[in-house]
């Protein structure tokens, strides 16, 4: 691919992303929450229940390893997979591992602070090409998969 689609001549890269985009966000969530309630199971017993102090840590840890880890392998996480849309660099290809780990740390960032959240949901459904802060700021876009 040489550059990210044009979303006036190829909208249909575009079409129905933000709605799949956040139903991957719940997914991810979702896997995400199970991934961390495994993970606290198995450690609660040698710790003695200690580990439920830093539940916040281990979902963090979790969560960023979950979104580099997809982001890096397949441009989706499971849940962008599942709802057939990717996220592509400023030239079109792939996240590769430091992109992937830069959108992530964008997002956790954006997801810390609720108005900047807000506002990154509020530019995926009203700008064009549906890009959240994390996006603008690295050049990144969802788009539909291609095929």
């Amino acid at each position: 691919m040489n550059g990210l689609p044009d979303p006036d001549r190829d909208p249909q890269f575009y079409d129905g992303v933000p709605l799949r985009r956040f139903i991957a966000w719940i997914i991810d969530i979702v896997l995400v929450g199970i991934f961390t309630a495994l993970v606290l199971f198995i450690l609660a017993l040698p710790s003695l229940g200690l580990v439920f102090f830093i539940t916040a840590g281990v979902w963090a840890v979790i969560d960023v390893l979950y979104r580099v880890m997809t982001l890096s392998g397949g441009s989706a996480t499971l849940g962008m997979r599942m709802m057939g849309i990717e996220i592509r660099a400023v030239t079109g290809d792939r996240l590769t591992t430091g992109l992937a780990a830069a959108h992530t740390v964008l997002y956790l960032i954006c997801y810390a602070f609720v108005l900047v959240q807000v506002a990154s949901v509020v530019l995926m459904i009203a700008a064009r090409p549906g890009r959240g802060i994390p996006d603008f700021i690295l050049g990144t876009a969802a788009i539909n998969r291609p095929v």
